[in-house]
């Protein structure tokens, strides 16, 4: 199948999607009433009966109480534009960091109305998650999403609800190194999906605890090479995700500095959110 034939804005070489999720503070909690428990991931203890764990609560909430400063700290440091993945209520708990967001360079992305599953959830159940998450987002930071990314799973109506509740793209695909027209099912219209990446996510430090922050680093560099070489004859798009609570680690946060010190030797990357990939390759290439 042939590709569209296009470029990035400057014809840059390569469009660098930084994803800065924010889950903390809305993930499954048996305080909250919700029937399971999260595992603690650090240490990969997953608790047979649903008991409150306080310390793992403590766990994520360091996320927004060290670790955000010290992402956005070099986000700002490094002039990064970059796409906060947020779940909604994470940012109502969070006014300092739905403050941050507000009137900045950042895009701001669903990650639903908390971060939970939404693939239990009957049609009804999830427009309504998806509305509600759009609502409270518009409300924290000022902007309304248009872009989403689930917790993992999806049901096959989630395109389609998207598409219906205004959403401009969605991102729960792993299947490309480019922005693309993917189908809708139940609908005659394609919507844009702007592939995220799992391989140069942070989280594989959590659920690996051998997975060091240097093997993170070479990782991350060896594969924005890679998509910067090939992005000389076709557009590339390179999606690096960061967690506040993995990333913002003080034993880890050096290797996020070092890949963005050593992107800006690299002349033509285009610090770019999902929103401005998926309006450039709309504007770009028609859809069929």
């Amino acid at each position: 199948m042939s590709k569209p034939a296009y470029s990035w804005p400057n014809n840059a070489r390569l469009a660098l999607s930084v994803v800065v999720n924010v889950e903390e503070l809305s993930e499954y909690n048996v305080g909250q009433g919700d029937k399971i428990t999260e595992p603690v991931d650090e240490l990969h203890v997953t608790l047979s009966k649903p008991v409150r764990n306080y310390g793992n609560e403590s766990n994520y909430r360091y996320g927004i109480n060290e670790g955000h400063a010290r992402i956005a700290a070099l986000l700002d440091k490094y002039n990064v534009t970059s796409t906060y993945t947020a779940a909604a209520v994470s940012l109502e708990r969070a006014p300092e960091i739905a403050a941050y967001l507000r009137d900045n360079r950042h895009e701001v992305c669903s990650h639903g109305h908390r971060w939970i599953h939404q693939f239990r959830f009957n049609q009804e159940q999830e427009r309504q998650f998806i509305r509600d998450a759009a609502d409270s987002i518009e409300a924290t930071t000022g902007q309304r999403p248009v872009g989403w990314l689930s917790r993992y799973l999806h049901t096959a109506d989630t395109r389609r609800l998207l598409q219906e509740e205004g959403y401009l793209y969605h991102m729960d695909d792993y299947s490309a190194d480019a922005p693309f027209w993917g189908e809708v099912e139940g609908s005659d219209k394609p919507m844009i999906v702007v592939p995220y990446q799992l391989d140069t996510n942070d989280m594989k430090m959590w659920v690996a605890p051998s997975y060091l922050p240097k093997d993170w680093l070479d990782y991350a560099v060896d594969s924005f090479d890679t998509l910067y070489a090939e992005g000389e004859h076709s557009p590339k798009v390179m999606s690096l995700g960061l967690h506040l609570r993995i990333i913002g680690r003080p034993g880890r946060i050096g290797a996020f500095e070092k890949f963005l010190q050593y992107v800006a030797t690299k002349p033509g990357t285009w610090y770019a959110t999902r929103r401005q990939i998926a309006e450039h390759f709309a504007a770009q290439v028609a859809a069929k």
